[in-house]
């Protein structure tokens, strides 16, 4: 025992034991008041923690925006820089995702059922996600320079697990929230706090406006089509 003793201390003194940074879980909630009337949940709300100092190095990460029943699942998909996001059909219709905003410019063109289409996601943004066929259906994929990231739950809770310590700015972004844009709160973990609560973010979706969108040509769909609105609600 004595000997484990004298080598621990040997190995701190030479630097050559790694002993894993404190960790804090970090908690919080979202409330919206008034909330939209299309609103049926908070869970599309995303959340996330950007790190003051330049945050670990991305992993080349592939995730799914499925498509079937003709709506996108998830409808808001949350994703670091650099993630490919893969659009694969489980309909047994053709589908066109797209996204003609500034978060990133893409066009998968028509594919078939059963069949996947991928983009490669370069820098943050929000980019709002429709399909060239189907005017009803919509999503918005919010990418984000942090690794850590979330959606609220059905009451607007979140959780963060395992974050280093030190300086981060906690995010959100609600789709039908209409204000001032979008609070921004400074946090700061120390390692002496196993959990970090952080203040409730109150946000409003008063007057919130169904905004219509046209096709990828900047067209109006084709009379007889799902109603061409985006109203940030899945169908």
């Amino acid at each position: 025992m004595q000997l484990l003793r004298i080598s621990f201390s040997a190995l701190l003194l030479h630097g050559l034991l790694v002993l894993p940074a404190p960790c804090s879980s970090v908690t919080g909630r979202v409330e919206v008041s008034p909330r939209a009337r299309h609103s049926r949940t908070l869970s599309d709300i995303a959340v996330w923690l950007d790190p003051v100092s330049t945050p670990p190095k991305p992993q080349p990460e592939h995730v799914r925006l499925l498509q079937k029943g003709k709506a996108f699942h998830p409808h808001v998909l949350v994703v670091r820089t650099g993630t490919v996001v893969d659009f694969p059909n489980a309909d047994p219709i053709f589908h066109n995702a797209f996204s003609t905003y500034d978060g990133q410019l893409f066009d998968v063109g028509l594919y078939p059922p059963g069949t996947n289409r991928s983009i490669h996601f370069r820098r943050p943004g929000v980019v709002r996600v429709f399909c060239n066929i189907h005017p009803a259906m919509s999503a918005v994929i919010v990418v984000v320079d942090s690794p850590y990231f979330t959606t609220a739950s059905d009451n607007g809770e979140y959780r963060f697990m395992n974050i280093p310590a030190g300086s981060y700015r906690v995010n959100v972004y609600d789709e039908r929230a209409t204000g001032e844009r979008q609070p921004v709160i400074p946090l700061k973990i120390d390692n002496s706090a196993p959990q970090v609560a952080v203040p409730v973010i109150r946000l409003s979706e008063a007057g919130f406006v169904h905004a219509p969108h046209k096709n990828k040509f900047g067209l109006d769909y084709p009379p007889g089509s799902d109603a061409a609105t985006y109203d940030g609600d899945p169908k």
